[in-house]
């Protein structure tokens, strides 16, 4: 019965070294997942002692030595604290020496848009003062033709100049009465046309001293007062519109070296200031004598 059991061959069987090879690479497999994961020292520590008590360890291993594994992806394993793989691109930053030219050429560039619109603005306006201009003409034609009146144009700034010849006595400033109707159509004109309404008075530079105008300054700014009290009769115009000014002799025409020029300067002047920020001003209120 013994003689006929087959004799075992002498050493390991050989489907032990196949199942060592498994085991070997299912620990390397294990190892690799350990080495890719987050360690946690806590537990880490506890597997180390369950180990130890399994596999009959005696060394003790400290909490700071955690062993690190090794990939393929990087070299050193910091437990907790995982590094992302490095981004292999370029990537371009603005220095704040570039930001500030940048910043410097847009408000430029804004600073050139701005006066580019002012200047366009201002053009259009010069235009439209200049058709004010001519139709005040037309209106006026006679007047002017009469030597009473003359319309120009300065900028954004319609100039009627009413002459003393027909309009005040010399030396005084009550208008004459044949003259009002002079002073309605004018008014009738300028109600329509927007704008501040500057009135100013002008003399020669021979000095008077009346009674009443003490220099050429009270006649200059009482001329002009009696001109708006007269146009403020057309209840279209309103009275904020209007800034009085007395300039005397101070801003003559002409030289004031003939009679005919000092006749030009002697004048009452209608300014409508348009697109020009005007300084507040009160009309002087007075009555005539």
């Amino acid at each position: 019965m013994a003689d006929e059991c087959p004799k075992c061959d002498a050493g390991l069987p050989a489907w032990l070294a196949t199942f060592a090879d498994l085991m070997s690479l299912l620990m390397c497999f294990f190892v690799l997942l350990l080495s890719f994961a987050e360690m946690d020292a806590v537990r880490f520590k506890k597997m180390a002692e369950s180990m130890k008590d399994a596999f009959g360890v005696q060394r003790e291993i400290p909490t700071n030595e955690i062993v690190k594994g090794t990939s393929v992806i990087m070299q050193e394993f910091s437990s907790g604290k995982p590094e992302p793989t490095p981004i292999k691109e370029i990537r371009q930053q603005t220095t704040d020496i570039e930001k500030e030219h940048l910043d410097l050429e847009q408000q430029s560039q804004e600073s050139l848009d701005i006066d580019a619109a002012k200047a366009a603005m201002q053009a259009e306006l010069e235009k439209e003062v200049e058709a004010q201009a001519e139709e005040l003409k037309e209106q006026l034609d006679q007047e002017i033709e009469e030597g009473l009146l003359d319309v120009e144009r300065e900028d954004t700034k319609i100039i009627i100049r009413i002459q003393e010849k027909g309009s005040f006595p010399s030396g005084r400033a009550n208008l004459n009465p044949d003259f009002f109707e002079v002073i309605s159509k004018i008014t009738d004109v300028i109600a329509d046309t927007p704008g501040k309404i500057i009135v100013a008075g002008h003399t020669d530079n021979i000095p008077i001293s009346t009674k009443r105008f003490r220099s050429n300054w009270e006649l200059s700014s009482a001329r002009a007062v009696t001109v708006v009290h007269a146009m403020l009769s057309n209840a279209a115009l309103d009275e904020n519109r209007f800034l009085i000014q007395g300039f005397a002799d101070s801003q003559p025409l002409m030289p004031n070296d003939s009679r005919e020029n000092r006749a030009q300067n002697r004048r009452v002047e209608l300014i409508i200031q348009r697109g020009e920020d005007m300084d507040s001003g009160e009309v002087i209120q007075a009555s005539e004598s």
